[in-house]
């Protein structure tokens, strides 16, 4: 497994990429859940230690994917920061055009709002594509001011189907998977991606493990990263009822693969943090409680060689 960093300012929004170049890698845009890190009105001390300079901003739960042979990037979702995202991936891998393709997980704030970016009032776009599954193709065909992307020809929606992989370049594989999630508006998956040599995992959001018809265990045995979902450390960390929101705590994952070899869990990196949560600091006690466990942590402008 070879992971490398980048020299990032305090936003992590620029790239300067260390150590020898790599034709295909994964890199990570962002790890917070869909408000971000500060959040809006927050000034308790989870967000305030953002405003006391103690801590950095955490862009929204995001992938990007580069092939630098054949120039190209993709977005794993389309988030509220997709103007500094964007901008991340323009400075590994510079070409006229913005993106490649975005690959949509599902109709929550977080993994699709950023679309609105490439419409009439902005980039004014032409025929970007955009992957996503059935419900959620027909809610953004359907519904405003999404459908005048449609309309405008300023997006291009690609269908998905579940377990169907994506062929792109240089061997390039992205594969759907359907997973349990409040799905008000559309279904919910995460994403297989394979290079030539390594495979990952991406589930920023899911509802408990055990209402998964899949093992996570077992799908984490078959990549070499998984990206899974830490929305919440452990209950209670809210004040209201947790149940009606039921992401896996960080607590459960890491009692789940406890028994697993430590080469499983190395495999493991935490994303997609609420900004309650104590480990989307940069350095926390919790934190290295986990990661001495075995766990990791994603972090913004780490890459992960594919």
């Amino acid at each position: 497994m070879f992971v490398f960093n980048c020299e990032n300012d305090k936003t992590n929004n620029s790239v300067k990429i260390k150590g020898n170049s790599l034709n295909q890698y994964i890199t990570v845009l962002g790890i917070a859940q869909d408000a971000g890190y500060p959040q809006l009105n927050c000034f308790k001390s989870c967000c305030k230690a953002y405003y006391d300079n103690e801590e950095t901003k955490k862009m929204v739960s995001c992938l990007g994917l580069i092939d630098t042979n054949s120039k190209s990037k993709w977005l794993f979702d389309a988030t509220p920061d997709i103007v500094e995202q964007t901008k991340v991936l323009r400075d590994h891998v510079q070409t006229d055009r913005i993106i490649n393709g975005i690959f949509l997980t599902h109709a929550h704030i977080g993994h699709y709002t950023g679309l609105i970016h490439l419409g009439r009032e902005a980039l004014g776009g032409k025929n970007i594509p955009v992957f996503a599954m059935p419900r959620m193709k027909t809610y953004l065909e359907k519904n405003g001011p999404w459908g005048q992307l449609v309309k405008l020809n300023n997006i291009k929606i690609n269908q998905l189907e579940n377990d169907s992989t994506i062929h792109l370049e240089n061997s390039l594989k992205v594969t759907p998977f359907l997973v349990p999630h409040r799905d008000e508006y559309s279904e919910t998956v995460g994403y297989k991606i394979d290079g030539n040599n390594k495979s990952a995992l991406f589930i920023p959001d899911i509802d408990k493990w055990e209402t998964w018809e899949r093992s996570i265990i077992e799908e984490v045995k078959k990549v070499d990263y998984a990206f899974l979902d830490a929305s919440f450390f452990r209950d209670g960390e809210l004040e209201r009822d947790m149940s009606k929101i039921p992401h896996p705590f960080t607590t459960q994952t890491t009692s789940l693969f406890q028994n697993e070899s430590r080469e499983t869990k190395a495999k493991i990196y935490f994303i997609h943090f609420n900004h309650t949560n104590p480990t989307i600091k940069d350095n926390h006690p919790l934190k290295d409680s986990i990661q001495n466990l075995g766990f990791n942590f994603a972090k913004q402008g780490d890459n992960f060689e594919l």
